[in-house]
């Protein structure tokens, strides 16, 4: 595999429609960065779910998933399931989000997302991130809409099981699904670690990206 570096990371920026759409999407890498970054800046918004015991369940996550960093949370309390019939406030939201961070790196739902609240978060990120690396995230759920990622985070196997065992105790609301499972989480990241040459990995679509072709070391032999 042709290993890519963002290089030093001092913010990144987590969006999600939903109280733990971030953490089954992202949860394994946010847990590498901010292992390797304790310093850094977690800038998280939600567009659903304030007021209620999801908020309590989101905090309490992102908490545990971002260790020492900072995590600047938001939120907001549109209604679940009806975001394409809340576009401008949607678009408001989000335009307020990007006007507090300036972040490195930016996860948000991939535009192919069959559910429709995802989708549209997919769709308006990159009218406000412009010039920003922005990587969409992939949610396994009852709809057959798994991308073909084109990016690879490889997890070690201790960071992966800690994803699930965090997801498992802290978002307890969710535990009726039946997809929602320490198995379910470690079975599509075991997938996406063979597809990359690693035990585990989390996987990404990105839509556009420059390269920065260096020269490199003359002395070294071809």
């Amino acid at each position: 595999m042709i290993e890519l570096s963002t290089g030093s990371l001092s913010s990144v920026a987590v969006i999600g429609a939903h109280c733990d759409d971030i953490v089954i999407g992202a949860g394994a890498t946010l847990l590498q960065i901010t292992e390797r970054h304790p310093d850094i800046e977690v800038h998280a918004l939600v567009l659903t779910g304030a007021g209620t015991e999801r908020e309590i369940e989101e905090k309490a996550a992102l908490t545990a998933f971002c260790g020492e960093a900072g995590v600047r949370l938001t939120v907001a309390d549109l209604p679940d399931g009806r975001l394409p019939e809340n576009w401008s406030r949607v678009k408001r939201i989000l335009a307020e989000f990007r006007r507090g961070c300036d972040p490195d790196v930016v996860f948000a739902p991939h535009r192919h997302d069959r559910h429709q609240d995802h989708r549209l978060i997919a769709e308006i990120v990159p009218t406000e991130f412009r010039d920003h690396l922005t990587l969409g995230y992939e949610i396994l759920k009852w709809e057959s809409d798994l991308p073909n990622p084109h990016i690879y985070q490889p997890i070690s196997e201790t960071t992966a099981r800690r994803k699930a065992a965090l997801l498992d105790l802290y978002y307890p609301s969710q535990a009726g699904h039946d997809w929602f499972d320490e198995e379910s989480f470690l079975a599509i990241m075991r997938v996406r670690g063979a597809q990359c040459r690693s035990r585990y990995a989390e996987a990404f679509i990105c839509e556009k990206a420059t390269l920065a072709l260096r020269a490199g070391d003359p002395t070294a032999r071809s």
